[in-house]
């Protein structure tokens, strides 16, 4: 293996932890899908974009993208020999 392909492979289990730790910190999404109610503004609404549970899934959405480059880049640098 080359230098390039250990250094991916490290990066792609670090990613892959770091996955696995955000989902299982998350909380369900379960409390607003009632298809009555959800429509007044309330403080929650307007800071939404400021709490934890937002910051996590911000974490999760660019945690899933470095993953699936990294692991695209590892593919192609063991498939051709770099």
């Amino acid at each position: 293996m080359s230098t390039l392909a250990i250094v991916l492979s490290v990066l792609d289990i670090i990613f892959a932890l770091a996955l696995v730790i955000l989902f299982l910190v998350q909380e369900g999404n379960d409390q607003g899908m009632g298809v009555i109610g959800g429509g007044a503004d309330s403080f929650y609404n307007k800071s939404k974009g400021r709490t934890m549970e937002e910051k996590l899934k911000r974490y999760t959405l660019f945690c899933v993208l470095f993953f699936a480059v990294v692991s695209v880049l590892l593919y192609l640098c063991v498939a051709r020999g770099w």
